[in-house]
C-alpha cells in the first residue's frame, strides 16, 4: 500500500501540535481540510489513527509510527528547500575555472582557499590553459570562468572581460641571491647568471624574450625550462638562477621567503590579468558569486601589490 507523503506530513503536524487545529496551523491548512484528510487516511488503511472519544487527541501506536515517517518527510523537504536556497544564492554548487598555470598556482589558489573558507559547500574544479584553449572551453560550456592575462583591447568578440590586475613582470630570483645585496644593479650584473625559462607555449616565455632583448641581454644560458611554478620556485630558492615572473606571483610568495624581485625596470606587456566569461549573466549563481569574490579581492589586493612593488623593489 502506497500512502500519500503529504498525508503523513499532516499526521506528524497533528501529533506534534497536540490537536487538529494546532496541526492545521503548523502546515498552513484549514482545520476542516485536515479533518477530511485524516478521515480519508483512516479509510484507506482500515484502522483508526486516534483513540475514539478522547480529548485531547490520543494517537494510536499505528499513528505514532506513521507520524515518525511524516517527520522524516518534513525534514527531507526542509533540507531540500535549504539546498535550493543555498544554490540560488550561490553558496552551493560547482564552479569550473581555468587559467594560466603561473597565475593559478601563484595567485588564484590562495584566493580559492579564502573563498571556500566562507563557502564550504562550493566545489571548485580547476584546469590549466592559455587564452586560446580557455576561450574554446568557455564556448563549449565546459568552463564557467577563465582567469588569464589578456590585452583588454584584444578580447574576442562575444566574451566579457573584467580587468583586475595590471600585467607587470619582474626579474625574479631566490631570496638569498647575491644580486639582492648590491646597492644598485647594472645590466652587466645579470649577464653571467643562468636563467629559468617559462614553458615555451606561455605568454611569459615571449615576455622573457622581449624583456631581455629590450634591456640589451642577448646571450643567456638557459639552465631549466618548461617546469611548473612549484619547480621554478624550488630552483630559484636553491640556486643563483634568474627568471621572469609577474610581480603578483612574487608578491604572493613573500611569506614563504623563497623568491624576490631585482630592482631592474622592465617594459611591461600590454596585458591585464582579468576574469573572462562567455555570458556573465547566464552563468550559475555560484559562478557569479565566485566571480564577484575574485573581482573584489583583486581590487583590494591590487593596491597592496602596487604599493609593495614601489616600496620593496624600487624604493623611490
Amino acid at each position: 500500500m502506497k500512502l500519500d507523503p503529504r498525508h503523513l506530513e499532516i499526521l506528524a503536524a497533528i501529533v506534534d501540535g497536540g490537536g487538529l487545529t494546532e496541526g492545521a496551523q503548523a502546515i498552513g491548512r484549514a482545520q476542516p481540510s485536515v479533518s477530511r484528510t485524516i478521515a480519508m487516511l483512516e479509510a484507506r488503511i482500515g484502522a483508526p489513527l486516534f483513540e475514539k472519544n478522547k480529548r485531547p487527541l490520543v494517537p494510536t501506536e499505528l499513528c505514532l509510527g506513521l507520524a515518525g515517517e511524516g517527520r522524516r518527510i518534513l525534514a527531507a523537504g526542509n533540507t531540500a528547500s535549504a539546498i535550493v536556497a543555498t544554490f540560488r544564492t550561490g553558496h552551493r554548487g560547482i564552479v569550473r575555472i581555468g587559467g594560466t598555470p603561473g597565475f593559478m598556482d601563484g595567485v588564484i589558489s590562495t584566493l580559492i582557499a579564502e573563498f571556500q573558507q566562507n563557502h564550504p559547500q562550493v566545489r571548485i574544479e580547476q584546469s590549466y590553459g592559455y587564452v586560446p584553449e580557455l576561450t574554446d572551453q568557455l564556448v563549449a560550456g565546459t568552463l564557467d570562468v577563465a582567469i588569464c592575462p589578456i590585452n583588454p583591447t584584444a578580447v574576442p568578440e562575444g566574451f566579457h572581460f573584467v580587468p583586475v590586475l595590471p600585467g607587470r613582470n619582474v626579474i625574479a630570483c631566490g631570496s638569498d641571491h647575491p644580486l639582492l645585496r648590491k646597492g644598485s644593479l647594472r645590466l652587466t650584473d645579470i649577464a653571467n647568471f643562468p636563467w629559468i625559462a617559462p614553458p615555451a607555449s606561455s605568454p611569459l616565455y615571449q615576455d622573457m624574450r622581449h624583456i631581455l632583448r629590450d634591456i640589451g641581454v642577448n646571450d643567456i644560458r638557459i639552465s631549466f625550462s618548461g617546469g611548473t611554478l612549484a619547480s621554478m620556485t624550488a630552483i630559484l630558492a636553491n640556486s643563483d638562477a634568474l627568471t621572469i615572473l609577474p610581480y603578483s606571483v612574487v608578491f604572493m610568495a613573500r611569506k614563504q621567503r623563497t623568491m624576490a624581485a631585482l630592482s631592474i625596470r622592465l617594459n611591461h606587456p600590454e596585458r591585464m590579468l582579468g576574469i573572462l566569461t562567455r555570458d556573465a549573466e547566464a552563468s550559475s549563481p555560484t559562478a557569479r558569486r565566485f566571480r564577484r569574490f575574485i573581482d573584489t579581492e583583486f581590487r583590494n589586493l591590487s593596491r597592496f601589490i602596487q604599493q609593495h612593488e614601489q616600496n620593496t623593489v624600487w624604493r623611490d
